[in-house]
């Protein structure tokens, strides 16, 4: 099984909300910077998708279980494993874990569909992107 990609990052202040506790829609947004740098890694600058690939992916679905309560300044581990990949969409599943203890802050889902940049009608994965994503496959 290959190993899933991880992405650290460290809780900033303004994520935090009054309970000194990151506010809940900051997980999604730490999702989506562990995507972007998912794709960086096994494609190149996600900029470089609608020139390169002639595609664009937009957030079908998304799901989250919150197990755990991150903190101002602790430092998060976001691993991803694409769970699926169609021919349409990708479903990456996500693991949030504070680095000091190893507890499980989130799980979560999300399903991405790739798009025509100018009708935002559903469009097949290139087999250039399907070739460069299987290697954080399950």
């Amino acid at each position: 099984m290959p190993e899933p990609f991880r992405h650290r990052l460290r809780v900033r202040w303004s994520e935090c909300d009054l309970q000194g506790v990151v506010f809940y829609p900051n997980y999604l947004a730490y999702l989506d910077h562990t995507m972007t740098e998912l794709w960086r890694e096994a494609i190149g600058p996600y900029t470089e998708m609608i020139p390169d690939h002639g595609v664009d992916m937009v957030v079908a679905e998304a799901g989250m279980r919150y197990r755990g309560s991150a903190r101002f300044d602790d430092e998060l581990e976001i691993s991803a494993t694409l769970t699926r990949l169609g021919d349409t969409s990708i479903t990456t599943a996500f693991r949030i874990e504070r680095m000091a203890d190893s507890a499980l802050m989130i799980e979560a889902e999300l399903r991405h569909v790739f798009v025509d940049p100018d009708s935002f009608a559903k469009a097949a994965m290139p087999e250039r992107v399907r070739a460069a994503l299987e290697r954080f496959a399950a």
